[in-house]
């Protein structure tokens, strides 16, 4: 597929998530213990960081709500943990042949 065309669908889809956000709760500026979950449920899968770009709120007020709620954050997404690994083993594997 070509860039471009991931780039827009990832947006496509960044949209989707911030209109269901906004859908769970009644004012902008007062977030509901709905869309606070929906917020945590998005962090468990990718993260502080890009639960914040998603859904163009700051990452402070996400965490906060982490806090708040007593939910645990890991340093990153369970996914990086598996790539670092995957890396490790291609650098192994090219290692042990002359690379």
């Amino acid at each position: 597929m070509n860039k471009a065309i991931v780039q827009v669908m990832i947006q496509e889809l960044n949209i989707e998530t911030r209109v269901e956000f906004s859908c769970l709760g009644e004012g902008e500026w007062n977030y509901t213990r709905r869309q606070k979950d929906y917020a945590i449920s998005l962090v468990d899968i990718h993260g502080v960081r890009a639960t914040s770009r998603i859904l163009e709120i700051p990452r402070r007020t996400i965490q906060r709500w982490c806090r708040q709620y007593h939910h645990p954050v890991k340093r990153c997404p369970s996914w990086v943990y598996e790539w670092a690994e995957r890396r490790q083993r291609r650098r192994e594997f090219w290692e042990r042949r002359g690379y």
